[in-house]
């Protein structure tokens, strides 16, 4: 069930010159809260903003009631979001959208630039489970990586940068981990690298699931701003049906 609550800031860090991660305590139990899904935040101070902002969500901790959410700096919503303070309130519509399953014995996640943020709680629960994911973060330079430490903490991590500045030097694709034993994939990230994950895995014969990142307004269908075409030539909507889909569906 979707609620409206107002979160208080316990803590604003600064991961790279172009992301930030938030701490937020919850009022109210994140019980419901799914790996894949994401919250619609509420940006005030910004006149031309009337909507809230979709950010997919990081982490969560339900038996301290913690919520996490990784912001990328990309318009003036996210850049005012990027000055809250510790103690001040943000009204949050959660949890929103449909997330990731837990499927497969042998995970393989791939996540490129801001989009690598909400594929932590997934390699998170399937370590719960006792399976330790494989995964490939991508980036054009290591100015761009966060929180690198936690999720090789919960998985069998492997980076590449575009520029060879740190681990293998090339695109996700080319990574070493692809040649790895897997049987299902999980990505997000920028569509090109998605769509590239998506046509390796078919040719594979593996399922890919792709979490979309479309543009958003009301985060409930309502507005159908986030509206995809799938393979069939019927739209969807990415907020409501997705974000997360398997790619077969779409492409």
């Amino acid at each position: 069930m979707k609620k409206v609550e107002n979160f208080i800031v316990e803590d604003n860090k600064v991961l790279n010159p172009h992301c930030f991660l938030l701490k937020l305590k919850s009022p109210v139990s994140l019980e419901d809260v799914k790996q894949g899904q994401f919250v619609n935040v509420e940006v005030k101070g910004v006149q031309d903003r009337i909507l809230r902002r979709p950010i997919s969500i990081h982490d969560v901790d339900v038996e301290e009631g913690y919520l996490y959410l990784v912001v990328q700096k990309i318009g003036k919503a996210t850049k005012e979001l990027s000055g809250v303070k510790k103690g001040e309130t943000l009204s949050i519509v959660f949890p929103l959208g449909n997330g990731f399953e837990l499927k497969g014995e042998k995970p393989l996640l791939i996540g490129g630039g801001v989009g690598t943020a909400p594929l932590y709680l997934l390699a998170k629960q399937f370590h719960r489970k006792g399976i330790k994911s494989n995964m490939i973060i991508g980036a054009r330079t290591n100015e761009q990586l966060f929180l690198t430490n936690r999720y090789n903490a919960v998985c069998n991590l492997s980076i590449s940068t575009e520029d060879g500045s740190v681990g293998e030097k090339g695109l996700v694709t080319q990574n070493s981990l692809m040649n790895s034993d897997f049987d299902v994939i999980y990505t997000c990230g920028p569509t090109p690298m998605m769509k590239a994950v998506a046509m390796m895995a078919q040719q594979m014969g593996k399922t890919c699931y792709v979490s979309l990142e479309n543009r958003m307004a009301c985060g409930i269908g309502a507005c159908l701003c986030c509206v995809n075409e799938n393979k069939e030539g019927h739209n969807v909507c990415v907020c409501t049906d997705g974000p997360v889909f398997d790619s077969k569906e779409i492409w």
